[in-house]
């Protein structure tokens, strides 16, 4: 039986220091790695994350889906020298997500006809 792939991750923080590397298996999910991002978020911060719901995962320009495992974002190129990955991490508060949809609701509706009358 093959053993378990473990996988270098560095988490690359707003203002550009970084957590890490921290090793996890290739069969780890994103919603883990969040859960550790905010356990052991940086004292001293200015924005802290409450829950792994306000944390994005960036990985190669895509936002990662909590159920998608390391092994699936690893890329086979664009790595860090020794198989580490370098992961940026977003925070987004409650607050800020339900100001940014209410602001799409209720942003008003502008009715632009392009219709002629012959």
């Amino acid at each position: 039986m093959r053993e378990e792939e473990l996988v270098d991750i560095r988490f690359r923080l707003f203002d550009g220091s970084d957590m890490g590397p921290f090793q996890y298996s290739s069969a780890s999910t994103i919603d883990m790695l969040k859960q550790r991002v905010v356990s052991d978020w940086p004292k001293g911060k200015t924005i802290i994350p409450k829950a792994a719901s306000e944390v994005k995962l960036i990985n190669a320009g895509k936002v990662l889906e909590n159920t998608k495992t390391v092994g699936q974002c690893k890329m086979p190129f664009g790595d860090v020298g020794g198989g580490g990955i370098i992961m940026h991490v977003v925070v987004q508060s409650s607050l800020t997500k339900k100001r940014a949809e209410k602001k799409l609701d209720d942003s008003p509706r502008k009715v632009v006809c392009s219709c002629s009358v012959l």
